[in-house]
């Protein structure tokens, strides 16, 4: 029987739904839950680690998150990515000493060498401090050019301070003997031109182009030694490893630029004569 006029049936409307094909394994939703635990798990490692870091490291990233832009020219990192770049107290240096002690006992040479090597934490830094003999050690005898021991002692110290956000002062020394050889040269050149050759070497090994904030040459006018002008010690090559916010001088304790405001230039001998430096 049909329920329409004329006796002609209704078409038949069939409705299929349409499974998806994708579900289970195929899905993304996984994908979702899974991020969200990395996340966790990335947010308590840091938290670990920051509760085994010390004071400075804490600091230096709170710093950045609450001032991304501008604090980190305080602490953090330097514009060369020196994730060290922290300010460097009295402490610090103490630190950065037994390193560089600790990379120097690596050299062969180091028995030979060890007792003309000072390290000084200062009110400016550490400062390392290469001493000379009479037949010279680092340095060949009246000359720019340095020795074997002087070029490998250069590059040792060259990689670990190249390490640090901190720059770099270099300084040479003679005694008081006049140095006699060409025409116009002069203690004044020789300390000049040694430091400059130690700038040479350890910029090419190891220090930053950046690094070195000064080179400078004395003569005989900062004597390490004032009451024995000519004693060969005083012929050295000063290197100051320069805190990144200079700590106030402990009292009583002097700096190098006091240091040689009061010691009154050492008087020069009259005779004049070819001397070993």
């Amino acid at each position: 029987m049909s329920g329409q006029p004329g006796g002609e049936q209704a078409p038949v409307i069939v409705i299929k739904k349409k499974k998806g094909g994708h579900g289970g394994h195929h899905g993304g939703a996984w994908k979702v839950a899974y991020a969200d635990f990395v996340t966790a798990m990335m947010a308590l490692f840091i938290v670990l680690w920051l509760m085994n870091a010390n004071e400075q490291v804490k600091q230096a990233v709170g710093g950045y998150f609450r001032d991304p832009t501008g604090h980190g020219k305080e602490t953090g990192t330097t514009k060369s990515n020196n994730g060290d770049a922290l300010k460097l107290n009295r402490s610090d240096m103490t630190h950065i000493k037994e390193k560089i002690e600790n990379a120097m006992k690596q050299m062969p040479e180091l028995e030979q060498i060890k007792k003309h090597v000072d390290m000084t934490v200062t009110g400016e830094g550490l400062r390392i401090e290469l001493l000379e003999n009479e037949k010279g050690v680092f340095f060949e005898s009246g000359s720019p050019k340095p020795t074997g021991f002087g070029q490998e002692t250069l590059e040792v110290l060259a990689k670990e301070i190249g390490k640090l956000p901190n720059r770099v002062l270099i300084e040479g020394h003679t005694d008081s003997r006049p140095f006699v050889s060409r025409a116009g040269y002069s203690n004044w050149e020789l300390s000049a031109d040694r430091a400059n050759s130690a700038r040479q070497i350890m910029q090419a090994t190891g220090l930053r182009a950046d690094q070195v904030s000064q080179v400078r040459g004395f003569a005989d006018q900062r004597l390490r030694k004032p009451d024995h002008p000519e004693d060969a010690s005083n012929r050295r090559i000063s290197l100051t490893i320069q805190y990144t916010d200079p700590p106030p001088p402990k009292p009583g304790e002097k700096t190098a630029e006091s240091t040689a405001k009061e010691t009154p230039p050492p008087a020069k001998p009259s005779a004049i004569g070819p001397a070993a430096h």
